[in-house]
């Protein structure tokens, strides 16, 4: 999708394969995470959530995280994405969106992680998600305006969520709904 100018002119696999377009969530700061289940970084989904949960009570319908499997780095993420729902559920009590698996780099790399790494390149310029639980913020207006490696822990990133949904809120650019 060489046109896409925002994070919501795409769509990927929902949990059950079908088409999820990113449009859904116009108007909301989304923070997009690859996620693996058998990660060192895997308890980071309890940070996840808990950050999610925070700024959704503050802030209700402005935010979401997004969380998208991937067996990319270590087969760390093996199972169906039946298996992934339940494991998320059960052992970190997710209630955001974990969507299908797919894969971040190479050529089968889902079109809006080869887009958000192009509108944000990591260090050095790097083009490539380095490994599981990368995440990038992305404003109310589908751009892309920050990126993490993997040790940066979820809940260093409230103040800068919170920044993005307030400037969203002074522009008229969150979501009614």
């Amino acid at each position: 999708m060489t046109s896409a100018t925002t994070f919501y002119d795409f769509e990927t696999p929902d949990k059950k394969g079908e088409p999820f377009t990113l449009s859904s969530l116009q108007g909301k700061v989304v923070l997009v995470v690859n996620t693996a289940s058998k990660c060192g970084f895997t308890p980071q989904f309890k940070s996840l959530e808990a950050l999610h949960q925070k700024i959704t009570a503050a802030h209700p319908d402005k935010f979401t995280v997004l969380g998208f499997p991937c067996n990319q780095f270590g087969s760390q993420d093996p199972g169906t994405n039946d298996e992934i729902q339940t494991f998320c559920q059960t052992n970190y009590g997710v209630t955001f969106p974990v969507l299908g698996k797919v894969d971040v780099n190479g050529d089968r790399a889902s079109p809006v992680f080869d887009w958000m790494k192009k509108e944000m390149p990591g260090l050095m310029g790097l083009k490539r998600v380095k490994w599981n639980f990368e995440k990038f913020l992305i404003s109310a207006d589908g751009k892309v305006v920050g990126r993490w490696a993997s040790t940066t822990k979820p809940e260093s990133l409230e103040g800068q969520i919170v920044k993005e949904i307030e400037k969203a809120e002074k522009t008229g650019k969150t979501s009614s709904l």
